[in-house]
Parts: structure tokens; C-alpha cells; sequence
């Protein structure tokens, strides 16, 4: 039967064609993302800074404890926003441990040379050189706190040389010092040596390092060392090998879990995706060649010998798509990889590794459910006796049993549960749920579509009559008889307008949501930026100004939440509470800001939904380096995605933010006051500062949300578009199937005309039935989600986008029928009546 199934590969070249793109393009998406995940799980970045050192001391995440279920406590292990801090003492005991040659302290202090303020660069005190090791170029090492030594790619970006001054902005303050030595270039940013004694006084984190290089003695057992090493840190953790450059790259850890996270998230969602569209474009394929396997069945053919011919041909059909689609999935991964790297999302350093895991674990996955939807497929023609099989292959079937219309039913109550939940909720559960809504529709769709589609042309019958006349009579007679086999047109139709619908827009609500509350919520007409960052003592300058009625400084952070479910970190930011009523407008619903202290804490309602906190309970939480804190909640207001889902004073964040530094300073002016003089001295008082004003800084916002979106809309316009090719390919099989329906129709004297019409009208109906349901199901999710994070009904959706989907879903439709229906009546109608189905 195999050597049967690779015959009617060739003999059947328009539905195989069909099925091996559905498999081809899901196995290159799949493999897109499974190539990401298994990249970033192996990426660990490049050591260079700590290139000598046989391991690394530090601190960069918390493992949580969560809920218990069955009987086990779940934890969550959660990257420090901020990165975490080991304390000075460490590095005594470590140096005393056997082996060791000595234990080196390195400081990361955030350094900006005006002399090349485009040279990303951080400052270190001048002992942790001696982990890469750095190679003196020119010159000597720092040896008062007056010098600093540059390397090499600063000196020729600054063209600076030993004995030239130079100017570094640190904590916000211009300094001035002078170029002792020139070093190589070693690591992703460039390196300023301080002393280390002017390394500590500079670090914003005082009594503390970012993290500790250790060197072993010469002959010393390395593992021994490691082991040793581990247990004298028992509350940090110790890197080795090539976990060391995910200390010294802080942003190869952003990248393994954007790129993690990313493939995972959309590759689920491309999961279930490619099971609608495999399975319906599979069992289509199968149902379209019933004549064929009732022959086979009434030549003598066994059920089983039918069944491995079909199995022996998906599985054909598979091997084919993988031997296409994986390196076609390589090709897009290397594309997707290249935009990351130059949209900032990750570093260079980051390269695709595996790929064989990937490839395997798709291909399997696609030709498992190829394979099951062709057997499910097939069970009903190889059941049923051979002397039926060829009546039964020229009748269409029932609609279906109890079991599909209950499952329905209960996919169909599932989604209507699913509103609630997300109403009840907020933030990433209220997404999940809107997610699996979503999906749980489409489910319901596809597995009551049959009776859908009865009723709809049983209510459509008049109206097709009475525009199309003849044409539209027989349009709903068809309907109705092929109820169930219109089932994969109507799940691909809805499944393109409802997807499409939900999670493009629902994209452009978010960022709306973001921009119009953070535009609504500042009440400050003006901003003070620094490249550099702003000290603290910037807003309480800006108060100063005649004219000025309050300033706030703002300082951007996360802090990691213990979520009901797991924690995660959430956006917070810290202001100086003094006056922040008269410059911010978070939307407060209970509480007041003014109570906003060291130790106090303001969350939006949505966050404290989820958590489970309301007004005076105390929060317990973890601050961006990890330090715990429990803070006494005294105000929850709504505008938490402009904002931020936590609130905090300043005076909390001190000594746990990497730089120590505010943001932006929000300036509120009194009306008509003349204000230009005063900003721009205050301007001209903080290095690389300017004046905006907070529309701009508004704008600005959305700029960054339109980069960070960019990836999102890739990979959603890529599980659209697939969406969209299947809802082609299986109207185009649709179409192709119907030559001899068409051709008995022109021999009993119906027109060519005619027939076009009632194709037209067929179309017309279907089209309809699957644009209402799939912008009932788009409107539903976005509304649920919109509401649970605006409190909004109502969601955003701009013209053009609605347009383009409806409008492409109609143009499709009518396209992926007609071209293939005018094929099929220019063949003659004696020749097309004796055409296999």
C-alpha cells in the first residue's frame, strides 16, 4: 500500500499540493520558533571581562516561592531587574579558600565621557583588570583618585592619550580627571579604571560588588576550587565556564529570556494554530477523495490496507514538508535573529546554535498530528461495508454525533466562562485568559460548524433567493446539503477574521492604553532629561524657580511581585512624593499619594487584583537588586499601564538601582508664569540635560513602544498570515472538488452563468455567516481585555486596520473561489463529469 500511496502522490497533484504547503509553512514556523528557544537556552553570552577568572561570584536572580498544588510547593526563579549585589565581606571569605589566589571585588558604575558621549562605557576599579586580564597599551595604571585609565576604543573615540584631561559624567556630576594609561579593548563596552578606592566612593550601591572574580592558584584543582567556592557563597550564586558572561552581559540574560520567552509564546500559539489548519486541510483532502477509497473498498481493499495507504501518504507528504520547511525555518530564524540584534533586543554576541533538536522534535510534531487528523478522517469510509462504500462516497454524511456536538457545546460554554475570568482579573492573567477564549471560540466553531452552517442557509434562503433568483434557490439548497462539508472553509474563515482581528488590535491597545494614560496622567507641561541621568538633587533645584508650582523627579525600576499563580517582575517606578499631586494624576481610586513614604506603597488596581492586596494590607515584595521589602499599600489607582503597576518613594529605591539616578524630572509651572531663563539655566546645571516638553516626552514614549512592539507584530503578522494561506488553500480545494458537482449541474441545463452565480451567492453566504461570528469572537476578547485593563468597553480599532481584515478576509474568499471555479467551467461539462472528485 505504500508503493500505492507514492502513486497517487503523482496521479493527485492539486490536494497534495494543497496539504504539503498547510505542512511545509507550519513546520518552517514551528521550527522558527523552536531554532529561538533552543538558541537562547544555549546562549550564555562570551566571557572576555572575566576571562581569567575561573569562576564568578554574583547575584542576578531570586527563586520564589508560589502556590502549593498537590501537595508540592511550586517556585519561580526570576531575573533581578536591577541585578543583584554581593557584599564586600564575601571577598575575604572567598580569598580564604584553599586554592585560591585571590578574590577580586569588581564595581560597575555607570560612566558617560563627554569627550565621546556615543562610546557606551562602564566604570571598574582598577583591581578587577586583572580578571580578563587587560594588556596596558600606553602608559600606567591609575594610581590617585584623580586618574582614570581608558581603553582603547574610548581613547580613539575621544582621541584622548596618556596625560590629557578628561571628563567623565558619574552619579549624574560632571568630573574631571586625567588619562594615566591607555588598555586594550576587551568586552562589549568600553572600559574607565578608576582607583579602587575611587571605584567604592563612586558606586551608588556602597558596602557592596556587582560581582566577584575568582582566581585560582597556579596547580590548584579548579573543581575542587568551584566546589569550595560555591559553599563559601552559599547565598549567591557562582558562575562557571560559560555562564561567567552572563554576569559581565547583563544584557545576554534579557536575551535569553526575551528569546525563550518569545519562542515558547508564539510558538504555542502557532501550535494550536497549525492543528486547526492541518487537521482541517488533511481531512478535507481525505473527504475529497471518498470515490476513490470506496472503490479501493469495493475492489477488495481491507480498512486497514486503505488506512496505511492514507497514512502512508501524509507521512510521505510530511517528510517532504520537513525536508523544505526546516531549512526554510533556518533561513527565517537567521532573518529574525539579524532585526534583533539591530533593533537593540539583543546583543551581537547572540548566534543561533542547535538546530537538530528543533528539527526533529517539528517535524515528529507536524506529522503526528497530520497523521492522526488522516486517520480520524478516514475511519468513517474504511468502517462501513464494501457494497456501501461507493453510495456512501456520493452521499453526504450526517452532521455529526452526540459527541461532537457536546464537546462543542462545552467548548462554546468554556468561552463564555472564560469573559468572566477575564473581567475578574488583570494584567497577564486577564491576557491568558483572553488567549485561551479565543481559541476555546474557534474550537467551539469548528466542532458545531456543521449545524452553523445548516441554520445559517436555512435563514439565509430567502435573502439568496431574492437576490440571486435561481442561482441563489440552488446557492442555499447546497448550503444545506453540505453542511458538513463546508466545516474546514467556515473554522479557516473564522479562525483568519477572529485571530487576526484579536491579537492585531489587541497589540494596538495595549500601546494606546500606555500612551493615552501616561499622556492623561502628567499634568506637568515640562521635563528635565539627562542622558546621563538626574540626582536626586535635580527636582528639589527645579522647586527653586521662580514661577515653578511643583517638580518631581521620576526613576524607572521593576520590582519582582509574588503573583498568585508565579512571580514576575512589573514595571514601578520612584518619585519624590513632595508636590507629585500637582505633576501626576496616577487615576487614584482609594488612598492618597501623599502618604507615599520610605515605607509605603501606591499600586494599580489591576496588579492588586491579581496579588490579592488591597488599601493598608502590607505588601511584601522584592525590589529590583532583590532586597525584600514589606510596604503598607496606601493608594491603588487605575493608570498602571502608563505608569506602572508599583509606585514608590525615592527614598526606597536608594542604594538599590544600578545607577541611583532619576529619569526625568517632571516641572509644573503656574499659568503665564515666564519660566525659559530659570529651565535653561537649570538645564545647563546637569551635563548632557535638556528641557522638553512632556508631550514630547509622551512622544517619545510611543516611539519606544512602537520598537518593543515591532517583534510582537512580526510574529503575530506571520500566525496571521498562516492563518490566511490556510483559508485559501482550503477554499481553493473546496473548489477544485466540485468539477463534477458543477458539470452534472450544466448537463441537466444550467448556465455557465448561472452556475457562477450560485457560486457567488454560496460565497456570499459563508462569507457572511464567518465575518459575524469571527468579528463577534475578535469583539468579545478585545472588549474582555480592554475593560479589564482600561475599564473601558469599548476597544480601539483603527478603520484601516478593520478594513484591511474584512475587507482581505472577502477579497480572499472570493478570489481563492472564483479563479478555481472559472477553471473548472471551462472544462467541458461531459469531460468534467467523468473527472475523479
Amino acid at each position: 500500500m505504500l508503493g500505492l500511496a507514492a502513486q497517487m502522490l503523482r496521479f493527485r497533484k492539486g490536494t497534495f499540493v494543497a496539504t504539503f504547503v498547510a505542512l511545509a509553512a507550519g513546520v518552517m514556523i514551528l521550527m522558527t520558533c523552536g531554532l529561538l528557544v533552543e538558541s537562547g537556552l544555549r546562549y550564555q553570552g562570551s566571557p572576555q571581562r572575566y576571562a581569567a577568572a575561573v569562576a564568578v561570584v554574583a547575584d542576578r536572580d531570586r527563586t520564589i516561592a508560589g502556590p502549593e498544588i498537590f501537595g508540592e510547593t511550586e517556585s519561580t526563579t526570576v531575573s533581578l531587574p536591577e541585578g543583584g549585589r554581593v557584599p564586600e565581606t564575601l571577598v575575604k571569605a572567598i580569598a580564604a579558600v584553599p586554592g585560591v589566589a585571590s578574590a577580586v571585588g569588581d564595581h560597575s558604575i555607570a560612566v558617560t565621557p563627554v569627550a565621546a558621549p556615543g562610546v557606551p562605557a562602564t566604570g571598574h576599579g582598577w583591581g578587577s583588570a586583572a580578571l580578563a586580564p587587560y594588556r596596558m597599551v600606553s602608559g600606567t595604571q591609575p594610581r590617585t583618585d584623580g586618574e582614570v585609565a581608558v581603553d582603547a576604543r574610548l581613547a580613539a573615540g575621544g582621541k584622548l592619550q596618556p596625560g590629557d584631561a578628561t571628563a567623565l559624567v558619574v552619579g549624574g556630576t560632571e568630573r574631571k580627571f586625567r588619562v594615566s594609561g591607555v588598555v586594550d579593548a576587551v568586552g562589549p563596552r568600553a572600559a574607565v579604571f578608576f582607583t579602587d578606592t575611587q571605584a567604592a566612593r563612586l558606586d551608588p550601591n556602597p558596602g557592596s560588588f556587582t560581582a566577584i572574580g575568582v582566581l585560582a592558584a597556579p596547580g590548584a584543582d579548579k573543581a575542587a576550587v568551584v566546589a569550595a567556592v560555591r559553599t563559601a557563597a552559599v547565598n549567591a550564586k557562582t558562575y562557571v565556564d560559560g555562564e561567567r558572561g552572563l554576569v559581565e552581559q547583563p544584557e545576554a540574560v534579557a536575551a535569553r529570556a526575551l528569546t525563550v520567552q518569545a519562542g515558547a509564546a508564539f510558538g504555542g500559539y502557532a501550535a494550536m494554530i497549525i492543528i486547526f489548519v492541518v487537521a482541517g486541510t488533511v481531512g478535507l483532502s481525505v473527504r475529497h477523495r471518498r470515490r476513490d477509497l470506496a472503490l479501493l473498498r469495493a475492489v477488495a481493499a481491507t480498512p486497514g490496507q486503505v488506512r496505511l495507504m492514507i497514512l502512508g501518504e501524509v507521512g510521505l507528504l510530511s517528510l517532504l514538508a520537513a525536508v523544505v520547511g526546516v531549512p526554510a525555518g533556518l533561513a527565517a530564524t537567521a532573518w529574525t535573529r539579524d532585526q534583533l540584534v539591530t533593533r537593540g533586543f539583543v546583543p551581537g554576541t547572540f548566534e543561533l546554535s542547535g538546530g537538530l533538536l528543533s528539527g526533529l522534535a517539528v517535524t515528529v510534531a507536524v506529522a503526528v498530528v497530520a497523521l492522526s487528523s488522516a486517520w480520524i478522517a478516514a475511519l468513517r469510509t474504511t468502517r462501513i461495508r464494501p457494497t456501501e462504500a461507493l453510495g456512501e462516497a456520493a452521499v453526504e454524511p450526517a452532521l455529526g454525533g452526540k459527541v461532537r456536538i457536546v464537546s462543542g457545546l462545552v467548548f462554546l460554554a468554556g468561552g463564555v466562562s472564560l469573559i468572566g475570568l477575564t473581567g475578574a482579573t488583570g494584567g497577564t492573567t486577564a491576557l491568558g485568559a483572553a488567549t485561551g477564549m479565543l481559541y476555546t471560540f474557534v474550537l467551539a466553531v469548528a466542532l458545531l460548524a456543521p449545524w452553523i452552517n445548516q441554520a445559517a442557509a436555512k435563514l439565509l434562503t430567502p435573502v439568496l433567493r431574492t437576490v440571486w433568483g435561481t442561482s441563489g434557490y440552488l446557492a442555499a439548497a447546497n448550503l444545506r446539503a453540505n453542511a458538513r462539508g463546508m466545516v474546514a472553509v467556515l473554522t479557516a474563515l473564522v479562525l483568519s477574521v477572529g485571530f487576526g482581528g484579536t491579537v492585531w488590535f489587541l497589540q494596538d491597545n495595549l500601546q494606546r492604553q500606555t500612551v493615552v494614560q501616561s499622556h492623561d496622567g502628567t499634568l506637568a507641561q515640562h521635563a528635565l532629561t539627562g542622558a546621563a541621568g538626574l540626582p536626586a538633587t535635580a527636582a528639589a533645584k527645579a522647586r527653586k524657580i521662580p514661577g515653578v508650582v511643583a517638580a518631581t523627579g521620576v526613576r524607572r525600576t521593576s520590582v519582582i511581585i509574588p503573583n498568585q499563580l508565579e512571580a514576575q517582575a512589573v514595571a514601578a517606578q520612584g518619585i519624590d512624593p513632595v508636590g507629585a499631586d500637582q505633576t501626576l494624576d496616577l487615576g487614584v481610586r482609594s488612598g492618597s499619594l501623599t502618604d507615599l513614604r520610605a515605607s509605603t506603597v501606591a499600586l494599580s488596581t489591576t496588579l492588586a487584583d491579581s496579588a490579592g492586596w488591597k488599601l493598608g494590607d502590607d505588601a511584601r515584595l522584592w525590589l529590583g537588586d532583590g532586597t525584600p521589602v514589606t510596604l503598607r499599600v496606601v493608594a491603588l489607582y487605575d493608570r498602571g499601564w502608563g505608569f506602572g503597576d508599583v509606585t514608590l518613594d525615592s527614598e526606597t529605591l536608594t542604594g538599590h538601582t544600578a545607577t541611583g539616578l532619576d529619569d526625568h524630572v517632571l516641572i509644573r509651572t503656574a499659568p503665564g508664569a515666564d519660566v525659559t531663563a530659570g529651565l535653561t539655566d537649570l538645564a545647563n546645571a546637569y551635563p548632557m540635560s535638556t528641557v522638553i516638553g512632556t508631550d514630547q516626552l509622551t512622544g517619545e514614549l510611543a516611539q519606544d513602544l512602537a520598537v518593543s512592539a515591532w517583534l510582537n507584530k512580526m510574529l503575530i503578522a506571520v500566525l496571521v498570515g498562516y492563518a490566511v494561506l490556510a483559508a485559501a488553500n482550503t477554499l481553493i480545494m473546496a473548489a477544485l472538488a466540485r468539477a463534477r458537482e458543477l458539470s452534472l449541474l450544466r448537463l441537466v441545463g444550467v448556465t455557465r452563468g448561472q452556475v457562477r452565480r450560485m457560486v457567488h451567492a454560496e460565497q456570499a453566504g459563508l462569507l457572511g455567516v464567518a465575518l459575524v461570528i469571527g468579528t463577534a469572537i475578535a469583539a468579545i476578547t478585545l472588549s474582555s481585555v480592554v475593560h479589564a485593563v482600561s475599564g473601558e468597553r469599548i476597544p480601539y480599532v483603527p478603520a484601516l486596520g478593520a478594513a484591511v481584515i474584512l475587507g482581505g478576509t472577502i477579497a480572499l474568499a472570493l478570489i481563492a473561489t472564483m479563479l478555481p471555479i472559472g477553471r473548472v467551467l471551462r472544462t467541458p461539462p461531459v469531460q468534467g463529469i467523468g473527472l475523479r472528485e
